[in-house]
């Protein structure tokens, strides 16, 4: 059964909430055609860390892996459907276990050797023996039974269990090929850069904690059918530089010293909003960022505080206060540029009155400093976070001060990324404040199914359910009913998590940056990119 995309369904109908996708320059036409040369400098807001993009999943990281490694496919980030890349096209069984690609002709690694079926398998097989350190590509190969050489062009890759996400999961940088060399390298080389890909892109250099440069490589031509332009790169090459500090990220923009920069702060948004600046924006899909309740521990294993906290939140205010208008309120679980999004907004209204008469009801009851008891506990829970998406800080705080006006105590616990890691694996926390990004419903499965993640110590049911029949169906209806099911779960009946701000990406450019866009997951592709005048 040959299959484009097996949620396109869903994929259309979120395509027109998407913010902000166009590519960088769109639309001016007095720039001219694109022009050869020049090397693009880019502000960093965090160090990769691991340049491997099989490995790691910080968007830092992601930024510049998608410049290295090309994949089998890639999806539209407007409609969400799959398409044509290394392979040109592919077949899925009836039972969505069994995928087979047929590969392009002509693509190779930058070590001469080239991209065929052969090369597809070795790259599965070591992802999974990765294991936890292949962050993403792990979860997306989840199930995974094996990869078949049928021919040099024709890869078959089968799992024990239905696995409809697949296919979107092989248009990620994270699915992305890499040499047979480069598999073979220890888990620390290949985050060190010691990678060799197929991509209109090569690693020259890689200091931790400064920059990393990449050069164009030569007799590039394999591009995805939904780029611009075929052939090389535009840019000679790609100069990244690690500037965590917000104020000298946006000053060296200003001032001319870089070309562009993640993480643009709220505040900073107006200064590039035209003047000789632009600003590319994009929301992004998966999951929102969100406080996600441990319900193994004895306050939060309590429905109703859950949905307490759930109501009790403003995410008007949150929003209006912390960020800006190029952000949105939660609505649901998903992001709502999601494929298979379910508006689940009744339930995250603002309604601190009935906050407080869940409470009563549920005999917390007032107590000394405005914070409820029972039973001589005090309604006290901490949250663990980073300050990865610096913002979280304000927010966080914002959300302490809106919880207390019903009688709830947030204590807010910064931890690092280690620390935070160990908090989650060892179950020291009451919330989780987090986002995952991923142009796929199927998130929801690896992070609330008591087969995966787990995070928030759920028992098996109902949840299971639905997450697991929107993952064994290739039907956009039947999918598209288990996704929303899933929605309605975590959301709105127990508030498992509780969703507040959707991420967005906001990238600040010179004006002389052209064709810079976002792929689906709202990382950043510069193949089509140049620099005008």
């Amino acid at each position: 059964m040959p299959v484009r995309s097996p949620f396109l369904v869903l994929a259309t109908a979120t395509a027109l909430v998407l913010a902000g996708c166009s590519s960088a320059g769109d639309g001016a036409a007095e720039a001219g055609p694109p022009q050869s040369g020049g090397t693009l400098k880019f502000a960093l807001a965090v160090d990769p860390t691991c340049l491997d993009p099989q490995q790691f999943g910080l968007n830092a990281s992601l930024n510049v892996g998608r410049q290295i490694v090309d994949s089998l496919t890639d999806q539209d980030p407007k409609t969400g459907e799959i398409k044509p890349w290394l392979a040109e096209s592919w077949t899925v069984d009836d039972a969505a276990t069994s995928f087979t690609f047929t590969l392009r002709d002509g693509a190779t690694f930058s070590d001469g050797t080239p991209v065929d079926a052969a090369a597809v398998k070795t790259n599965f097989d070591a992802i999974v023996k990765l294991g936890a350190k292949a962050q993403l590509a792990g979860t997306y190969l989840a199930g995974y039974r094996s990869a078949t050489v049928v021919d040099p062009k024709t890869v078959r890759v089968d799992f024990a269990a239905p696995s409809a996400q697949f296919l979107q999961a092989t248009s990620t940088m994270s699915l992305g090929l890499l040499s047979a060399s480069t598999a073979a390298k220890t888990a620390e080389q290949r985050c060190q850069g010691d990678l060799v890909g197929s991509g209109p892109f090569v690693l020259k250099k890689y200091t931790p904690n400064q920059g990393v440069t990449l050069a164009r490589r030569t007799g590039y031509a394999w591009p995805s059918s939904l780029a611009e332009h075929k052939g090389e790169a535009y840019l000679d090459g790609i100069e990244y530089k690690i500037v965590p500090e917000s104020g000298v990220r946006t000053g060296t923009l200003q001032s001319g010293q870089i070309d562009g920069a993640t993480d643009i702060p709220p505040q900073d948004e107006a200064r590039f909003d035209g003047n000789g600046f632009q600003l590319l924006v994009r929301g992004n899909p998966g999951i929102p960022f969100n406080l996600a309740a441990n319900t193994s521990k004895p306050i939060l294993a309590d429905e109703q505080v859950r949905l307490a906290v759930q109501k009790a939140l403003n995410r008007t205010e949150i929003v209006q206060t912390a960020l800006s208008d190029k952000y949105r309120s939660a609505t649901s679980a998903l992001a709502k540029s999601t494929p298979g999004w379910n508006d689940q907004s009744a339930a995250l209204k603002f309604d601190q009155d009935g906050a407080k008469k869940l409470l009563d009801a549920d005999g917390w009851a007032p107590g000394p400093g405005g914070i409820r008891q029972k039973a001589g506990r005090k309604l006290s829970v901490d949250v663990i976070y980073n300050l990865a998406f610096p913002p979280s800080q304000t927010i966080l705080e914002l959300a302490q001060q809106q919880l207390k006006a019903v009688g709830i105590e947030l204590r807010l616990r910064q931890l690092t990324t280690g620390e935070l890691t160990a908090a989650q694996a060892t179950g020291d926390f009451d919330f989780l404040w987090f986002n995952v990004t991923r142009a796929d419903p199927d998130i929801l499965r690896t992070i609330f199914s008591t087969k995966y993640a787990n995070r928030s110590q759920l028992k098996p049911g109902p949840l299971d359910t639905a997450l697991d029949q929107q993952v064994a169906t290739l039907d956009d209806a039947k999918r598209t009913q288990s996704v929303a099911e899933a929605q309605k779960l975590i959301v709105t009946d127990h508030a498992y998590q509780i969703p507040i701000v959707e991420l967005s990406q906001v990238i600040g450019l010179s004006e002389k940056v052209r064709g810079l866009r976002f792929e689906a997951s709202s990382r950043l592709s510069f193949y089509d990119t140049w620099l005008g005048k």
